[in-house]
């Protein structure tokens, strides 16, 4: 049996407000890894307790998901600052989550930046080696979830860091393979969702937004939690692999 990964960003709210649906308890008995909001775009102490309790309850891997320091923004807006203060910002969120999935008895399992900062690092080679660098120190044990042939892909390779290359469900791609960053999302067709998906999981091909099939290499398939109907999204995109004998795992799971 084929074995893929579904990954989702969770924890993305703040205090008394809560990004998206509010739907983390429903969507993750769905996914085998999930991306924990660590602050600095979403997520606040209590509410990255509650999600990383709720994984370890359906053994779900946990990863640290952080982003530019950006809470009005939602991580999604571009900040000009340095590849050293960048690499201190990540490494600070790391910390964060690190010391409650430790009392949880948690051992982290992936590490994934989130929207402009998960861009500026693939494109970034200065930050990208700064950051492999620092987390070839502190974390050498974490997956870097990265785009294919990125930036922080090769510099990940060349810290010797673990990588698992994503493929974004509910995003579109352009003519050269790579996703197409947009601060909201319309609400998606699930069964058009579910069967880009399968094609890709099965064909290793994507259709980009002007008709043509690209090739895309991947580990893992990421949905946004806060993507309008994310949880109808993700259920049918699950029933559809599982169906063509795909099993949902993550990459610990799947070199156990």
């Amino acid at each position: 049996m084929t074995t893929i990964d579904l990954n989702a960003d969770m924890g993305e709210g703040f205090g008394a407000w809560c990004i998206g649906e509010g739907i983390d308890s429903q969507i993750l008995p769905l996914i085998s890894a999930a991306n924990v909001a660590a602050g600095f775009h979403a997520g606040d102490p209590t509410t990255m307790s509650r999600v990383l309790r709720e994984a370890a309850r359906h053994g779900v891997a946990v990863g640290v998901h952080p982003s530019f320091r950006d809470l009005v923004g939602f991580g999604r807006r571009h900040i000009d600052a340095s590849a050293d203060e960048l690499v201190d910002d990540t490494l600070y969120q790391l910390g964060a989550l690190r010391e409650l999935a430790s009392r949880e008895g948690l051992r982290l399992h992936h590490f994934k930046l989130h929207g402009a900062l998960y861009m500026h690092a693939a494109r970034d080679k200065t930050y990208a080696t700064a950051l492999a660098g620092a987390l070839s120190q502190v974390a050498p044990d974490l997956s870097v979830y990265c785009l294919a042939g990125s930036a922080l892909d090769r510099a990940a390779a060349e810290a010797g860091l673990n990588r698992v290359h994503e493929f974004y469900a509910d995003r579109d791609y352009d003519d050269q393979g790579s996703i197409i960053l947009v601060r909201r999302t319309d609400a998606l067709d699930p069964q058009a969702v579910a069967h880009k998906v399968l094609t890709a999981c099965r064909d290793g091909v994507v259709e980009s937004i002007s008709g043509r099939r690209v090739a895309v290499g991947f580990q893992s398939v990421c949905f946004h939690s806060d993507t309008p109907g994310a949880l109808a999204l993700i259920r049918a995109t699950r029933e559809t692999l599982e169906q063509a004998g795909f099993e949902i795992r993550s990459p610990r799971q799947q070199a156990a």
